[in-house]
């Protein structure tokens, strides 16, 4: 890497899927020991960032203007200007070298503070299809990271700003060592169940009802389930009544552990979990979040179901098909051998080392 690279200024902020890849990139530019790096987040993402020691947190507030309500957009119109002149003078203070915007609407204001005093932005997406501030700021920015081949919604103007990298997730994810002969072996499906608060509410009161037909179906299951504290005592009775094998756990970085329990998973389709899951080879089911945005919960669960990696149910029809998809699995696991197979063909092992080359390449044209 460039010794003349001294900072770099991440921008992030909202769900784990935008903060988490915010943070493993930080990591590895502190690892290098020739970056130094600042996140600046919002209220939200600061949440998931506030335990981390080793990278310095800058709270700026964040809003989308895509709202019902006249008085409510007004309002985020405030916050927004608000956001883009901390980030001015947050930026004109500190003076990177290079912004990256990990997409979502929290990541704009620092973009465009960036255009403005014209710092070279990167952007980052890393779903199937281009999100609303990426699109905006696509015009502005040096350069588009994506996770896969095609994205969809660029305009073709921008297409050679491009550049596929693969997905930014946690290195010990990457080097994760996955032990699929004991869990294949094994006669008992071990489903681990994740998702974000809004998925662990729903999961909770719909998938309880299939593993109750799964159990009088006398189908052998373990349920590793993620989900809120106030539902604990409601999941730990139901298992119990059914003596289902179980084990239940809050929101925890520590998920390493559980993809070494389990044979299969099902979980919401953000690209941040799916690329997970795809590294570190456990099939899984994807139930993509059916209010997300452009719908690009659905269009992940697609692309991975059709190229083989995992299966697609979606939420309206959980009642009719994921029963019968569970029934299918416990009885023939070979499916799950074959999707295991189709995720030994991908891998994301080279994206740290293609964003190097990349911030390098525009490091070198611009200074």
């Amino acid at each position: 890497m460039d010794n003349k690279l001294k900072k770099i200024t991440i921008a992030t902020g909202g769900t784990g899927g935008h903060v988490f890849p915010a943070y493993s990139l930080a990591k590895h530019f502190i690892d290098s020991k020739k970056i130094s790096v600042e996140i600046i987040s919002d209220k939200r993402g600061f949440r998931y960032l506030q335990n981390y020691q080793d990278v310095r947190i800058i709270k700026i507030p964040s809003a989308t203007i895509f709202k019902k309500n006249i008085f409510q957009i007004l309002f985020s119109i405030i916050i927004i200007f608000y956001a883009i002149l901390k980030s001015l003078i947050f930026l004109l203070k500190n003076r990177p070298y290079l912004v990256f915007g990990m997409g979502g609407y929290s990541s704009f204001p620092v973009c465009i503070a960036a255009a403005i005093l014209k710092i070279p932005f990167i952007i980052y997406e890393n779903n199937l299809y281009i999100g609303k501030a990426n699109r905006y700021l696509l015009p502005y920015a040096k350069k588009l990271f994506v996770s896969h081949e095609k994205v969809e919604g660029i305009p073709e103007q921008h297409i050679k700003k491009v550049c596929k990298i693969g997905n930014i997730i946690r290195k010990e994810i990457l080097n994760f060592q996955a032990k699929h002969d004991a869990n294949q072996n094994d006669r008992k499906l071990k489903i681990l169940i994740l998702g974000g608060s809004q998925a662990a509410k729903i999961f909770a009161e719909k998938l309880t009802k299939i593993f109750k037909e799964c159990n009088e179906a006398k189908i052998p299951l373990k349920i590793y389930q993620q989900c809120l504290p106030e539902q604990n005592k409601f999941l730990t009775s139901f298992y119990e009544d059914l003596n289902i094998d179980f084990e239940i756990f809050n929101f925890s970085n520590n998920i390493l552990n559980y993809f070494s329990k389990v044979n299969l998973a099902i979980t919401r389709s953000g690209s941040s979990m799916l690329a997970e899951l795809i590294n570190v080879q456990i099939p899984f089911i994807s139930v993509p979040l059916p209010s997300s945005a452009d719908n690009h919960q659905l269009k992940n669960a697609i692309y991975y179901e059709k190229n083989g990696y995992s299966y697609l149910v979606e939420e309206k029809d959980l009642n009719t098909k994921l029963f019968q998809l569970i029934k299918k699995i416990s009885e023939d696991k070979s499916l799950l051998s074959q999707i295991i197979s189709n995720q030994r063909q991908y891998s994301d092992k080279s994206v740290y080392e293609n964003i190097d080359k990349q911030i390098n390449k525009i490091i070198n044209e611009e200074h």
